[in-house]
Order: C-alpha cells, then structure tokens, then sequence
C-alpha cells in the first residue's frame, strides 16, 4: 500500500514539474525565438532531404537487390524523376503562368460580379424584414473576414515554402548522401542508442517507415490522380482556368476532410461570376472526383496504413491549422501517426513487464 502511495506521489511530482517547466519555456519563449528560427532555417534543407531520402529509399533497396550498386540505383531515380519534374514543368508552367496573369487581369470583374450578386440577393429579398437583411449583412462580413484570413494564411505559408526554396540547390546533394550512406547513418545511430533500446528502437523505425512511409506514398499519387481528375473535369465542362484549378485541388487533396473544401472554393467562387448553372456543375464535378477518390483511389492506393480513427484525425487537423495554419495541416497527420505507433510500442513495452 505504502508502494503505491509512493509511485502516486512520484507521478504526481513529475506532472508538476513538466507543466512548471512548460509555462516557464512559454514564459521564455520571446527571448530564445529569434535562435530557434535560425536553427529551424539551417536544419530545413536537411529535413526535406531526410523526408525525401525516407520516400526513395524502397525504390533504391530494390533496385539495389537486383545487384545494383546503390550509388548507380540513385542517379538512376534522381535521373527519371528530374526527367520527369523537368518535363512536367516544361509544358505545364507557361500555361499556369498565362492562367495565373489572366486570373489576376479579371480580379477586378469578379469583384463586380460578386458585388452584383449581393445587390441581386438584397434586391430579391427586399419584402423580408429589416433584421433578416442584419443577419446576412453579419453573415457576409464573417464569410468576408474568413475568406481573408485564410487567403492570408495561404500566401503566408506558400511565403515560408518559397524561403525553402533558396536553398533548394542543396537537397539533391543531400538527399543523395542520404541514401548513398544510409547504413552508415544507422549504425551511427545505434552506437548513440544504448544496447537495451537497440531491439524496441529497430523494431519502432520499421513501424514507422511502414505506416507513415505507405499513407505518405500513397497520398501523393491520390493527389497526383485527382488533380489530373479535376482538371479533366473542368476542361470538360468549359470554365476558365481548368489547369491552376486542378492544381489547387490536388494540392488541397493532401489534406483529410478539410482538403476537398478548400479546393474546391476557388472553383466555386470563379464559376459564381459566370452563372449558377457553372456552380452546378462545378459541384457535380468536385463531387464526382471524391466519390472516385474515396471509393476507388484511396482504398486501393493509400489503404488503412494508419488505422486511425477519424475524430482523432480531424482533431489532429483542427490543431495542426491553429499551430501553423495550412503547413500544419497537411503535417499532423504525420505527426499523429508517429505519435500513435510510439504510444503502440509504450503500451506493449508495458504490458510485457
């Protein structure tokens, strides 16, 4: 009795302690920021590198099994997909750009029509009473400041990727010395780990490599898919832009639940000032892309790789948007799933003993 008395009270220490130390690095936190952004921009080039050496390195094992040398294994991916990316921005970036300068040119006409729109609504509800016309008033100016904020938010978080991409010249390099020398690496690693941890730790990275490894894999070639989906899908039904629109709904893809909504509101606000039949149809096709996607792409190609439940997966994404708006999005389902299999071997660690 005493014993479990004691182990309470050590628990309840060290929970004080942890939450005192958390308010006190809060508390601190404007006097190390300025450090903490200059390591996070130093160890950015290394962290992609590390996120995309983690994504190759199945394609260079096998090729490497197939009496490869790992070093020819690597120029040859680094070779076709350069080749590809290359050949890709080649016919796509002079279209995007005309679409983005044309988009740009007619911001002044889809502003009228948005305002011709709101005249229309008020002019048609004109036998409603005063407070019906306060409510949407209200109502209006939320979806207007929304709308802002997040448009802000998005440029906010494409201007931190463009900042990555100063020093993009260094992530192939690195990337290639990654896989080149992953053996070395790991036995770096397990020298720094002590031998008790070397089993569980082992047994932990391949856990993780297979469960985020497969949803992150996977992910990208739904997107890849639904992109040229949706722009199929706008090309057909003729509204303007269908190339840039594509993009930002397979872009947006990546993201669960929430993705699909945000890609399909610039579609949506662009067809407004066309006609409400281009709405429709828009809707039809954004809706007709998920159900293809949910039924037919992401069963098949992502699968349950990460078997979690849902709530906790839109949870996870309401706070990954507070921390850091659409980079944490798209980053905590990730992060959840490398959380989730930590706890997975903790637990079974425990049940053991």
């Amino acid at each position: 009795m005493e014993e479990k008395i004691r182990r309470a009270l050590y628990r309840f220490v060290l929970l004080i302690f942890i939450l005192l130390s958390l308010f006190l690095l809060a508390k601190l936190f404007p006097y190390y920021k300025g450090m903490l952004v200059g390591v996070w921009k130093v160890l950015i080039p290394f962290l992609i590198s590390g996120f995309i050496a983690f994504l190759l390195h199945p394609v260079v094992e096998k090729l490497h099994e197939r009496h490869l040398p790992r070093w020819a294994a690597i120029l040859v991916i680094f070779f076709l997909f350069f080749a590809g990316v290359g050949y890709g921005l080649y016919k796509g970036i002079p279209r995007l750009i005309h679409q983005l300068r044309d988009l740009n040119a007619q911001i002044p006409e889809f502003a009228e029509g948005y305002r011709n729109l709101i005249l229309q609504i008020y002019q048609q509800t004109s036998d409603l009473p005063e407070s019906f016309h306060d409510q949407l008033t209200e109502i209006l100016y939320q979806l207007e400041t929304w709308t802002n904020e997040r448009v802000t938010m998005l440029i906010a978080s494409f201007t931190g990727i463009m900042d990555v991409l100063v020093v993009a010249a260094v992530i192939p390099v690195l990337t290639f010395y990654f896989l080149k020398d992953i053996e070395r690496i790991k036995e770096a690693c397990k020298k720094l780990t002590p031998k008790r941890f070397h089993f569980e730790g082992k047994t932990l990275v391949h856990d993780i490599s297979i469960s985020l490894g497969g949803y992150i894999r996977g992910q990208f070639i739904v997107c890849l898919f639904v992109g040229c989906l949706s722009f199929i899908g706008f090309w057909l039904i003729g509204i303007n832009y269908p190339l840039l629109l594509g993009v930002v709904v397979g872009a947006t893809n990546i993201i669960p639940y929430f993705g699909p909504l945000i890609g399909a509101f610039p579609a949506v606000i662009i067809a407004l000032t066309t006609s409400v039949k281009m709405v429709v149809y828009v809707l039809i096709t954004i809706i007709v892309v998920q159900v293809i996607e949910g039924n037919l792409l992401s069963p098949y190609i992502v699968g349950k790789s990460i078997h979690i439940h849902p709530i906790l997966i839109i949870l996870a994404l309401l706070v990954g948007e507070e921390a850091a708006g659409i980079l944490g999005m798209i980053l905590a389902v990730p992060i959840l799933t490398c959380i989730k299999v930590i706890a997975e071997h903790i637990w079974r660690a425990k049940a053991a003993h």
